[in-house]
């Protein structure tokens, strides 16, 4: 009997230490995985729509385009706003850049992790919008570049779609652009929260989303892999989250998003070479849309990587992002 008792002694100190030891490393995991500083990267201070260069985030010219010339992109001196998110107490810091047609229709134009407004990657199809016509509005989404910093933890869009929301409102009662004249444009996490921010508000009118990721669980599990940890923490990483930042990282997700289009217009793009958010999730979005009724436009750009068609093709990119927004939201009437 003693010999038992001790056995099952053992039994639970094993089991409350690898209880412990999982959650402990899930919580060290998930910080690192989905911290962020809050502030853009330094070497694109001197990032902004009227003078800008493609750097990457360390700082230097993006590998292979050394010689891209942004000048033709380059706007005018942005308006700096300051936009209430709807989640309460989340400021969001934004540049509007007005069209010179005071009926021109408008886009919000939204980053990737880690990321800000002074990024290449939103700063250049922003340009090309603006030059064909279209009001911006360029934003920090939270725990980046000047808006609220909140916990430092990015959420995979789960509640930073709040703040692209914010902004779509702050359109219609602040420059008094109607609803269907409203476009939303994301890049990497930032296509991620247009596609559940679309999801959430049935008046958008349009959406663009570059290189999203499809699920959270299945993102996680490639982060995971990335970073040389075990996928087995994805279970962990999702409770450490709810933990520390109060997030439900499973609670929406890009494939919800686009089963609520109800036939709105969405164009999905990513690269086939993508090593950052696998093209696979590209076509899972496609199939997704399709089977929920809505007819997707599609781009699919061989041999760039992730964000990359932009600046690989830098013509036929503003042609397709032009004309899917011409068709969808209009131009100056």
């Amino acid at each position: 009997m003693r010999t038992r008792r001790i056995a099952i002694v053992v039994v639970a100190a094993v089991a409350t230490v690898t209880i412990v030891g999982y959650g402990a490393a899930s919580a060290v995991v998930y910080d690192r995985l989905a911290k962020v500083s809050g502030d853009c990267p330094p070497a694109w201070e001197s990032n902004d729509p009227t003078s800008f260069e493609l750097l990457a985030f360390e700082g230097g010219p993006v590998n292979g385009h050394e010689d891209f010339d942004t000048a033709p992109y380059r706007m005018p001196d942005p308006e700096a706003v300051t936009i209430p998110s709807r989640d309460a107490g989340i400021e969001i810091s934004g540049w509007y850049l007005p069209a010179e047609a005071p009926d021109a229709p408008a886009v919000v134009v939204v980053h990737g992790a880690t990321a800000c407004k002074r990024d290449h990657a939103i700063l250049l199809p922003a340009g090309m919008l603006h030059r064909n016509g279209f009001s911006v509005l360029l934003i920090d989404l939270r725990d980046h570049g000047d808006s609220t910093f909140e916990d430092g933890r990015y959420a995979g869009g789960t509640e930073e779609y709040q703040d692209v929301l914010g902004a779509w409102d702050w359109l219609q009662t602040n420059r008094g652009v109607p609803a269907d004249r409203i476009g939303l444009v994301g890049v990497s996490l930032g296509a991620a929260t247009v596609l559940i921010a679309t999801g959430h508000e049935p008046g958008v009118a349009a959406s663009w989303e570059d290189s999203s990721y499809a699920d959270l669980p299945s993102i996680m599990r490639d982060e995971l892999t990335r970073g040389g940890y075990p996928t087995f923490l994805e279970t962990g990483g999702v409770l450490a989250a709810k933990i520390l930042s109060g997030d439900d990282l499973t609670s929406f997700s890009p494939l919800d998003g686009v089963d609520r289009l109800d036939g709105r217009p969405i164009f999905i793009t990513h690269g086939d070479l993508d090593d950052r958010i696998a093209v696979r999730y590209g076509h899972a979005l496609v199939v997704a849309a399709k089977a929920a009724g809505s007819n997707p436009e599609t781009w699919f750009v061989a041999g760039s990587g992730h964000t990359q068609a932009m600046v690989d093709q830098p013509d036929e990119y503003e042609r397709r992002l032009v004309d899917f927004f011409t068709a969808t939201i209009g131009r100056s009437r």
